[in-house]
């Protein structure tokens, strides 16, 4: 090469990397609403009722003033780290890279569960309590330079981490693994092996950030395919930035200029709670099938369309509270930590519910 020769390989690192020479294309967007917006309107099995959201809307508000809600609730269950430093972005990070599929086949006694400072804890709290564990017993299990190291942290010291009180171990263990190992190469890789690094990549856009963990991690890549259109849900990209914004209130690590671009959360808890409220609907052999505990295989119709119709019913909640309140502070990250706390309760209550429809995947 001459020196009057353009290294193409260079100029399209710097563009990547600064921006350089690359034209602005406005505010990052995620596409997951305007995607939930186009599976609902394509929906033909799953259906969202306006007056049951209506009527919702005026009980979630109530409810949530009431408790006085806000992302400050987040902060004050007792395994949430505390601390507003780096070892809580590595926390948050850890947590909603394995933050999937802990719905079990048996009974509650039998089930995976933690025992931790005297408590047994199920579902996404056996998680964090794993993580808390590990970490008082001096395992760096929240540090991406410790999941590379496979003699530090080989598959044995791992199953130790997420060893269970009863005789079922962590679903999914294999892919929980693998997500560790990916993530820390591309960390590595790409970032300093700094989760902090990755976050101030995003220059404070929540949207920005969302993105970039599903451009760079295949782990956080939560698409599919619907009526030959590619839809995007990114549920666990998306409350790794909540989670943020909420553990650090608005502040520091988890300030983001567009927090408000941040959807539901597609799992199976909401749509449970969803479906209680009157909100969404489903077709008869659909509402069979989840009623009779059968599996809904992960990217099959009928659970992209639960978890489109989920996303933009809770946007259509959000907008029906803002006309009932006009200025209230709430957005679709709080109303779905809000209906997440009330089917945890109703489940401790043992209402009647519609039991939530079961897909095993590592998307949610």
């Amino acid at each position: 090469m001459s020196d009057d020769d353009v290294d193409l390989e260079l100029l399209d690192l710097m563009r990547k990397r600064w921006g350089v020479g690359v034209q602005d294309s406005g505010p990052p967007e995620t596409k997951v609403l305007e995607n939930a917006h186009f599976i609902c309107d394509n929906s033909m099995d799953v259906a969202l009722d306006m007056r049951s959201t209506k009527l919702a809307a005026q009980l979630v508000l109530d409810e949530m003033e009431k408790r006085e809600y806000s992302a400050s609730t987040w902060s004050e269950h007792e395994l949430h780290p505390k601390a507003k430093d780096e070892s809580t972005v590595n926390f948050i990070f850890t947590m909603d890279l394995l933050n999937f599929s802990f719905w079990s086949e048996k009974s509650d006694q039998d089930r995976f569960a933690v025992v931790y400072k005297g408590r047994r804890w199920t579902g996404y709290w056996s998680l964090v309590a794993i993580l808390q564990r590990a970490l008082e017993q001096e395992i760096p299990i929240t540090n991406p330079d410790f999941w590379v190291d496979e003699e530090r942290c080989s598959d044995h010291v791992l199953r130790t981490v997420f060893s269970s009180g009863t005789d079922e171990e962590i679903p999914l263990f294999d892919q929980r693994v693998r997500c560790l190992r990916e993530a820390g190469q591309i960390l590595e890789e790409e970032f300093d092996g700094s989760v902090v690094t990755l976050i101030e990549d995003a220059k404070n856009s929540a949207a920005g950030l969302v993105n970039l963990l599903a451009d760079k991690f295949n782990c956080f890549r939560d698409e599919g395919k619907f009526e030959n259109k590619k839809v995007r849900f990114l549920k666990r990209a998306q409350i790794l930035v909540a989670d943020l914004w909420a553990a650090f209130d608005g502040q520091g690590y988890g300030e983001f200029n567009d927090i408000d671009k941040i959807t539901m959360f597609a799992d199976y808890r909401i749509p449970q709670m969803l479906h209680s409220l009157g909100i969404i609907w489903y077709c008869p052999p659909l509402e069979n099938k989840i009623r009779r505990l059968e599996t809904i295989e992960s990217g099959h119709s009928w659970e992209m369309q639960i978890r489109g119709c989920s996303i933009w019913a809770v946007e259509l909640l959000r907008r029906e509270i803002l006309k009932l309140k006009p200025g209230a502070k709430v957005n679709a990250i709080l109303i779905d930590f809000f209906l997440y706390d009330l089917a945890k309760e109703k489940e401790k209550e043992e209402s009647e519910v519609i039991p939530h429809h079961r897909t095993r995947s590592i998307w949610y």
